[in-house]
């Protein structure tokens, strides 16, 4: 590192569920490494291994959304929901768009064909809302969630999201919702954590730690 001139690392922690058994070595590096907490975001979780209930407001969303004739569909292209829904949605709200681009979420799609899926509901074949997945041994993980801001009224995320926790991915331990954050983690979108908490969900964190090259020294009594 020295001889590259790198003079400090930026590392994205791995949340436990993720893990596939008791695995935080890193995290005591990093300690003993005088690592520093740059940024940490909140992500609601569900564990499907344990009771957890919906509220009466998301019960109702579920309700309207069966009584207004909605479609869940998995499809292979993400085409549609890029950009029809997830794009104009995140440029309208927050004037910056996806992190993967229709392009490299299908290329991603092609590389793991059984790990990143796409569900999209419809009304009267007319797409309203959709959310994309991306599925591990233990977690099904939904790293984009939109609708259209018109059609809230129909239910249609809390009838994808029903669908999904109690039928789709019940038999994962975790349904992780994603994070609620925004500004590098220090500020909560407090009506997108209570939507998710409303399912069930409750709260874990992701940590974000920089530490200095020069620190490995710190870490000899434990290297072998």
């Amino acid at each position: 590192m020295d001889e590259n001139r790198i003079e400090k690392l930026q590392l994205k922690l791995t949340p436990s569920i993720y893990h596939q058994k008791p695995a935080e070595e890193l995290n005591y590096a990093l300690f003993l490494a005088e690592a520093q907490l740059i940024r940490r975001d909140s992500l609601s979780v569900i564990d499907l291994s344990q009771p957890h209930s919906l509220s009466k407001i998301r019960k109702r969303g579920i309700k309207n959304g069966i009584n207004n004739g909605l479609v869940i569909k998995e499809v292979e292209s993400f085409e549609e929901f890029w950009n029809e829904i997830l794009v104009p949605n995140l440029v309208s709200k927050y004037r910056t768009n996806p992190v993967h681009s229709l392009e490299e979420i299908t290329k991603l799609k092609v590389l793991f064909p059984q790990k990143i899926r796409q569900f999209n509901v419809y009304q009267n074949e007319v797409i309203v809302a959709g959310t994309t997945i991306f599925e591990s041994e233990k977690v099904a993980h939904s790293q984009y969630i939109s609708g259209k801001e018109d059609k809230n009224e129909l239910g249609g995320l809390d009838f994808l999201f029903y669908q999904l926790i109690s039928e789709v991915f019940k038999n994962k331990r975790f349904f992780d919702f994603g994070i609620s954050n925004e500004n590098q983690g220090r500020k909560l979108n407090d009506g997108l954590s209570y939507w998710k908490e409303s399912f069930g969900a409750s709260t874990i964190v992701q940590d974000f730690y920089e530490v200095k090259t020069a620190n490995h020294n710190l870490l000899e009594t434990v290297l072998i």
